[in-house]
């Protein structure tokens, strides 16, 4: 039976190394976490990597007496050293407040320019329809990378903005309730880590304070293994990221 939904079909198999790759996250930190491995991997097989984060991670803190404007600079330091070590050629901020990020129509006409602008032929995201996801940034963001990209396709979408439409091959979902697409990271495992240990601001929130190095660094380095190994293991692969896969 063909399916009517053609943004739900896809062909089977692993997608080739993209030429461009566009990773879009809501705070800094985000892409390596759900993608890292992914994008490492591409970008050392000559896939020019492009990150956009949408907030400036300004309350990416559990300390109470932490200046916004120190963490958005730091965070910043931080994202274009972890870009660096996975190969991405840059990152580009949208500068919203952190926590504050509303869905609009102006957050999606901003994605879609900046798809047009970067035209990779593999878009990945938070996937907006996670079940429970509890923080209104990743939702936000996932929904405006999904809207963003039905409106960079479509020329009459944005037709002001005097850029061409551009569709994308596939678009990835990280953090998927259904993933159906797994990316095999077994050689870019390190590099991964190695990105997310740039996020030191993040060391007491999200990495069991890998900050202070020794043991700490050990046992957040072992977690994200056994969770590329969890994710793995669904499709037969050592270690992986998992995706919702769509077909723009």
């Amino acid at each position: 039976m063909t399916n009517l939904y053609s943004d739900l079909h896809r062909e089977g198999g692993q997608l080739p190394i993209p030429q461009r790759a566009l990773a879009i996250g809501a705070h800094p930190d985000d892409i390596e976490f759900g993608c890292g491995g992914t994008l490492a991997g591409w970008a050392s097989s000559g896939c020019e990597v492009s990150m956009v984060v949408v907030t400036d991670g300004s309350k990416g803190s559990w300390d109470p007496d932490a200046d916004p404007a120190q963490l958005v600079e730091q965070r910043s330091a931080e994202q274009s050293a972890a870009a660096e070590t996975l190969g991405a050629a840059g990152v580009t901020w949208l500068d919203y407040v952190d926590g504050e990020l509303e869905y609009s129509m102006a957050l999606r006409r901003r994605i879609a320019e900046q798809i047009r602008l970067a035209r990779p032929d593999v878009l990945l995201g938070h996937d907006p329809w996670q079940r429970y996801q509890l923080h209104p940034d990743h939702r936000a963001a996932g929904m405006g990378a999904v809207d963003g990209m039905v409106a960079a396709r479509d020329p009459l979408f944005f037709a002001d903005m005097g850029l061409d439409s551009h569709r994308p091959s596939a678009m990835l979902l990280w953090s998927a309730d259904t993933p159906d697409y797994w990316q095999d990271i077994s050689a870019s495992i390190d590099t991964k880590i190695a990105a997310l240990l740039c996020h030191s601001s993040q060391g007491e929130t999200t990495m069991g304070n890998a900050h202070e190095g020794g043991d700490a660094v050990t046992a957040f380095s072992d977690r994200i293994r056994e969770w590329a190994g969890r994710s793995g293991a669904a499709a037969d692969i050592e270690l992986a990221e998992a995706f919702k896969r769509l077909t723009p």
